[in-house]
């Protein structure tokens, strides 16, 4: 394996609101390496959205330690968060501000070349449904 793509989604259900992480990493056969869905307590839809990012840096850490990943394509729906992580956009709110900080350095503790992109959420629908999975999964505990 060398090169992976990451699919991130955050969700929130009130703004803020009861929130979900939802993450699908692939090879870049297209074979799924792993899944992820998670409640993560309340939170905006911004905040959601790093969170599931932080999430992915990690799965990412432990899937390096089987795996050579030469290369790390990020996907995402939320323009607002692709676009700080690239530096496009300050990030303005204090909520947001140490979840950036904390993506950023993460990022670049990887060591390994990546890009974020920002995509169109009718082709993010698989992290959707699991971060949706994860706030639902919340009540059925």
């Amino acid at each position: 394996m060398s090169k992976i793509k990451v699919y991130t989604d955050g969700a929130s259900r009130g703004n803020p609101g009861e929130s979900g992480i939802g993450i699908v990493i692939y090879d870049s056969t297209g074979t799924v390496l792993k899944t992820w869905n998670e409640y993560t307590g309340r939170s905006t839809n911004n905040q959601a959205e790093y969170n599931a990012l932080l999430k992915s840096i990690e799965l990412i850490k432990e899937l390096k330690q089987n795996h050579e990943i030469t290369f790390i394509e990020f996907f995402a729906d939320s323009q607002l968060m692709v676009r700080q992580i690239n530096l496009e956009y300050k990030v303005k709110d204090a909520g947001l501000q140490p979840l950036f900080k904390k993506a950023q350095a993460e990022l670049n503790s990887l060591k390994i070349p990546h890009t974020i992109k920002h995509i169109e959420r009718k082709l993010n629908k698989e992290a959707d449904k699991l971060a949706n999975m994860g706030i639902d999964n919340r009540h059925s505990l």
